[in-house]
């Protein structure tokens, strides 16, 4: 799923928007029953994979995006709506495709020039890289389920997950990842929200 800001104008501003908007949605999280396997936070959009919970993914947008903008207007003394349209979610059904938008998801702080290096991804905070290779807690994104797909030990699985993110570099933005309504089959039966 990707929600962005209106006209392409920030959603972010500062690290205590940034806190904000990643606090608040870690608690919708929780209390919907949602998993989040990726995530990327940029100043004027956010990228999400995740599996929504029993009350759906309206309820859950809804909550966590209508706080946060009442919240962001109010200490930017502005008025208006913060967001362009509506989020855009598509579903993931598909295995491989599911593993190329966790790698372009937590790649997307590169290719959008917030970070320098991979060394330096590892150290974002506001992504979901550097919780999948356990050097950042984040106790509402699944990491588990993530590393699942790359090992059967997690040693094994953070080396291969490494090596794969490290092969997406080269790739640079993806436009066939961009959305657009793909609908994917899966191998499993799973059905997963890329907010893309």
């Amino acid at each position: 799923m990707i929600l962005r800001g209106i006209e392409r104008g920030a959603i972010v501003t500062d690290e205590t928007d940034r806190a904000h908007l990643c606090t608040r949605l870690g608690a919708l999280v929780t209390a919907t029953g949602t998993t989040i396997y990726a995530w990327a936070l940029l100043p004027n959009h956010c990228h999400l994979l995740l599996r929504s919970g029993p009350p759906g993914l309206p309820v859950l947008m809804r909550r966590w995006l209508t706080g946060y903008a009442l919240t962001f207007n109010r200490r930017h003394k502005r008025v208006g709506h913060l967001f362009q349209n509506r989020y855009k979610s598509i579903v993931v059904e598909e295995d491989a495709y599911f593993r190329e938008l966790v790698r372009y998801i937590h790649l997307n702080p590169l290719h959008a020039s917030l970070v320098g290096s991979l060394k330096a991804l590892k150290r974002y905070p506001w992504g979901g890289h550097a919780a999948v290779l356990g050097r950042q807690a984040v106790p509402w994104q699944d990491r588990g389920s993530v590393l699942d797909w790359f090992g059967r030990t997690q040693a094994q699985a953070v080396r291969a997950y490494r090596a794969y993110i490290a092969a997406g570099v080269p790739l640079g933005r993806r436009p066939d990842l961009g959305g657009g309504g793909l609908v994917r089959k899966s191998e499993m039966g799973d059905v997963v929200d890329s907010m893309e």
